[in-house]
């Protein structure tokens, strides 16, 4: 949990079938294009979230502003998921995706906290040296966001799905880049 000025940020596990309809809503949305969910049925919502839970290199959490569900994080393990072949995972790596839901009115600063508190929520597990994300290249709006807490792109990657741009976050680069 953290408190900004924007108001009390926390997590709790997902649950794929109380939480579909919820989450149908956040991916199928125009502003999360770049997750590429679009067309899904609720029920492709429900079983892709079923496998991420039942999956022990994975999870999911719902974040909660203020307690109300306003975020999606996933956690994974890059070694066993989404980047096998891709790059060489280090001892210590952590891939993270992260969905801020649609707002009616936007709040100024708030998907900033809340990669800052997904940041730190990853960097809390001590095991955690390096977090590795992979967004789209032409995905601009969360590669500035992904700098503002220390990420540093390292090259283009090809995925099935999309052109990445692979980037690293250490643990020293997020705590100087928060500080700043």
């Amino acid at each position: 949990m953290s408190t900004t000025t924007l108001g009390t940020l926390a997590f709790r596990p997902l649950d794929p079938l109380e939480d579909a309809e919820l989450l149908h809503g956040w991916v199928t949305h125009p502003k999360a294009a770049f997750w590429m969910m679009q067309e899904a049925r609720l029920e492709d919502v429900e079983r892709a979230y079923m496998e991420i839970a039942a999956d022990e290199h994975q999870d999911a959490l719902i974040g909660l502003h203020d307690g109300k569900p306003a975020f999606l994080m996933e956690r994974y393990d890059p070694a066993h998921r989404e980047m096998v072949g891709l790059y060489e995972p280090r001892p210590g790596d952590v891939g993270m995706h992260f969905l801020v839901a649609p707002a009616e009115t936007p709040v100024h600063g708030f998907t900033r906290a809340v990669i800052t508190a997904v940041m730190g929520r990853l960097f809390d597990d001590p095991a955690t040296a390096r977090v590795v994300v992979e967004p789209d290249v032409h995905n601009t709006a969360v590669h500035a966001l992904n700098a503002a807490v220390g990420f540093v792109p390292e090259r283009e990657i090809l995925k099935p799905e999309k052109t990445a741009l692979l980037s690293f976050c250490t643990r020293a680069q997020f705590e100087r880049a928060v500080a700043a």
